[in-house]
């Protein structure tokens, strides 16, 4: 919902920075890489109880995931990079909340299990319309140019670190903010389904 008001304000540094990175040889692919390094390594941050240093890891894993595909408009977009990019958003993703889970399975467990249901059923939606929409040549560039065809909805990236930068300052209130968010996310997959009934019925 949010991502493309703060793709406006987002891009030009982003540009800027990848300019600077391909100047020193720096791969797209290599910085998102280093997105999944980083996500990984908020994770294990979080799940051993060190949330401010997850907090601080998620922001940058995040950073790295949006620069990325500004290192890529200068260098060409590959299939692979997209590939790489998608699937290793949905693996942080999941991470972060089943990192919560680990932390404090009593209090998170369900939660989190319900939150990452709703992210399963979400992704499947997207990724399914984009391989039919895919089929049948269909384009947008509602967020930008992407290596597959992205639909929008309620909750996008931008909500979902919102959600997770969340957790971390507020941790005793993970399994209302989950609950919350896996709602949000449950619209955007029933929203997609909608989409797709007039799109390919």
């Amino acid at each position: 919902m949010l991502d493309g008001v703060l793709k406006k304000r987002i891009d030009p540094p982003m540009n800027r920075l990848a300019v600077v990175l391909c100047r020193r040889g720096v791969g797209a692919n290599s910085v998102t890489v280093a997105g999944l390094i980083l996500g990984l390594a908020a994770a294990v941050a979080i799940a051993f109880g060190s949330l401010w240093g997850g907090l601080v890891l998620i922001l940058v894993s995040r950073l790295a995931d949006g620069l990325d595909g500004a290192v890529a408009r200068q260098t060409g977009p590959t299939d692979l990079g997209g590939y790489l990019d998608i699937v290793f958003d949905y693996v942080f993703y999941g991470i972060i909340p089943l990192a919560f889970a680990i932390l404090d399975p009593a209090a998170n467990g369900l939660a989190a299990a319900v939150l990452l249901m709703s992210f399963y059923a979400n992704g499947a939606s997207f990724l399914a319309f984009a391989i039919m929409a895919e089929k049948r040549k269909l384009a947008t560039e509602q967020r930008g140019r992407k290596s597959l065809f992205f639909t929008t909805g309620l909750a996008e990236a931008t909500e979902t670190i919102a959600a997770f930068v969340l957790f971390c300052l507020f941790p005793q209130y993970f399994a209302a903010i989950a609950y919350v968010f896996a709602a949000m996310t449950t619209w955007t997959f029933v929203s997609r389904i909608r989409l797709s009934l007039k799109s390919f019925g």
